[in-house]
């Protein structure tokens, strides 16, 4: 009974707080959503697309250093998007949302052209005032040895 009464109040203290397992989930998959269609710019071809995932102030780390802003991030990524065909994809594996509710990462593996498993990506989300899940850090590396074994 005790047990049970302190699960309970976990309960409780975590929904006063306004994060639940439940809410967590859902938040996850609406960040899962946007991760895909995110990911489907590059498919369709789409640096406008692309743009309106960015967050004002997304920072892109990449080998030839960060891009700083969306500005700089468009322009580091446009070379991305010319052509008839995407020069790679990418699907998000993981999904998962701090206990605030603001903040999320989505994480998975970068495709080639042909299918190969090329890198793995890390993406930061932040839900803005209007409630929209936005990219403010974006990372991506090659595939570690463990990962295409």
């Amino acid at each position: 009974m005790k047990i049970a009464a302190g699960v309970t109040a976990l309960v409780l203290a975590a929904s006063v707080a306004g994060f639940t397992a439940e809410t967590a989930t859902d938040a996850a998959a609406v960040v899962r959503e946007r991760e895909r269609a995110f990911a489907k710019t590059m498919a369709d071809r789409s640096l406008d697309g692309f743009t309106s995932f960015l967050a004002k102030d997304a920072i892109f780390l990449s080998g030839t250093g960060p891009l700083r802003g969306r500005d700089a991030v468009v322009a580091g990524w446009k070379k991305f998007y010319e052509g008839p065909k995407a020069p790679f994809s990418w699907e998000p594996e993981t999904v998962e949302v701090i206990d605030s509710g603001d903040l999320a990462v989505s994480r998975g593996p970068v495709f080639s052209p042909e299918g190969k498993r090329i890198g793995t990506f890390t993406s930061t989300w932040r839900k803005e005032a209007d409630g929209r899940w936005m990219i403010v850090l974006d990372a991506g590396c090659p595939p570690c040895p463990a990962c295409t074994a």
